[in-house]
């Protein structure tokens, strides 16, 4: 989105310094500056003004900052550059079309962030966040940077606490709303559990307008119990309801294939993303997809032309032939039951987990680990887990360097996972593997 330097400093409330320019967007990181972006540099456990002069020298064509501008360069001075970035995406909302989507879930939500996407995009000019970019910097930043003349945008919401949904929809203001699931991912955040969990997602579902649409998970009791926070319009997809997938099946390379029913008609669906629990993923997609008006068959081409973001069940093979599935993004019980029993679909005589810690479980986390440990042995999984004992089963190396020398030789009849919550970085697991 272009704004002159002007319109950004009435937006965040700033006071102009050096020449007039025009900013193309925005960003927070100097390494990925543009040319012609807004650097927004944040304070948290390093200083982003400190990277201002990289960002300059990388193509930005302003900064905002608290501290005495760089000489030479445009800045916009503000008292607090967080405060600002939040005022510049409610501005940037301003100038969007009425239709955005925000999509929440304890799981699914990037997944049918991208599904979404490629739907979308087969009808209307789309702008989507990238990657997992859902918090309180990310959104107001898929908005600045949501290119003019787009007329769809899908933002992806996450919580960590009651109140924190609520705050992403004043600035992004949607008008879809998407919700995956309600289950134990970060957990320890919450007093009350799975009940707070349901509380904070929903604030989404009460930020929706009357001419909206909601679109809840059938198949989640909690999540359907979402309906009476709303009176939008409310659709419902999964195991029943008004969105809803027959004869499914997978190929040998865990792409799933359907026939997908909903109120707008039939049409078959072939994905190119892998696992089973994609087709929940992209009945939801389909359903926001369809109450924007995009043609059934449209719906099912995008749908089977998406790619997930990075390390979601990317299926690739090793020198030695081996299948390596790599969701190493992050983890929790639902999700890693879910990539378990797709390796287990997979056709192999070998199959091997690479596992790490699911965090932020709270009080049951040694519990929920250990039940992980219990279904992947019920299924005929071998376990190496990488600093974390608490599956109790298989064997537990120090690093990532020792679980791969822990998998021994492995050849083409020979399939492994990987997958931990982000902090363990088990994707230079599926890096080594794959060479």
């Amino acid at each position: 989105m272009e704004l002159t330097i002007d319109e950004v400093a009435a937006a965040v409330r700033g006071e102009v310094v050096g020449p007039p320019t025009t900013i193309s967007g925005a960003c927070i990181d100097s390494r990925l500056a543009g040319p012609g972006q807004l650097f927004v540099p944040l304070v948290a456990e390093r200083d982003g003004h400190d990277f201002i002069p990289a960002a300059i020298e990388a193509g930005a064509a302003a900064c905002l900052t608290s501290r005495e501008p760089l000489e030479g360069t445009t800045a916009v001075l503000v008292d607090d550059t967080m405060r600002a970035l939040t005022r510049l995406g409610s501005v940037a909302r301003d100038r969007l079309p009425e239709a955005v989507t925000g999509i929440t879930g304890s799981v699914g939500k990037t997944s049918v962030k991208d599904l979404l996407a490629a739907a979308l995009a087969t009808t209307y000019r789309t702008a989507a966040s990238e990657k997992s970019f859902n918090n309180e910097i990310g959104v107001p930043l898929t908005l600045v940077n949501a290119p003019d003349g787009t007329e769809r945008v899908v933002l992806e919401m996450g919580a960590r606490g009651i109140g924190h949904i609520r705050t992403l929809c004043d600035v992004a203001r949607p008008t879809v709303a998407i919700v995956t699931m309600v289950a134990e991912v970060h957990t320890s955040e919450y007093e009350h559990g799975l009940d707070d969990v349901a509380r904070a997602k929903g604030e989404l579902v009460e930020a929706i307008p009357v001419d909206g649409h909601v679109i809840l998970n059938g198949s989640d009791a909690r999540v359907r119990a979402m309906a009476s926070r709303t009176d939008a319009r409310v659709l419902t997809y999964g195991v029943s309801g008004d969105v809803v997938a027959q004869r499914v099946d997978v190929d040998e390379h865990l792409r799933p294939r359907f026939r997908l029913s909903s109120p707008w008609g039939t049409v078959d669906v072939q994905l190119a993303v892998h696992g089973v629990h994609q087709v929940g993923n992209a009945l939801a997609a389909a359903a926001a997809a369809l109450v924007q008006d995009v043609p059934l068959e449209a719906v099912a081409e995008g749908l089977g032309s998406a790619a997930l973001s990075p390390w979601r069940m990317e299926l690739g093979h090793a020198a030695s032939g081996a299948t390596v599935l790599n969701d190493a993004y992050n983890s929790n019980p639902t999700a890693l039951a879910a990539a378990l029993h797709s390796l287990a679909a997979l056709d192999a005589g070998r199959r091997v987990a690479v596992l790490g810690v699911m965090a932020e479980l709270g009080d049951g986390s040694d519990e929920r680990h250990a039940e992980m440990g219990e279904l992947a042995e019920d299924l005929g999984i071998e376990v190496v887990t990488v600093d974390c004992p608490a599956y109790g089963v298989g064997t537990d190396v120090p690093t990532v360097e020792a679980a791969v020398d822990a998998l021994g030789s492995l050849g083409p009849d020979h399939a492994v996972l990987v997958k931990a919550s982000r902090s363990a970085g088990l994707e230079r697991v599926a890096t080594l593997l794959l060479g």
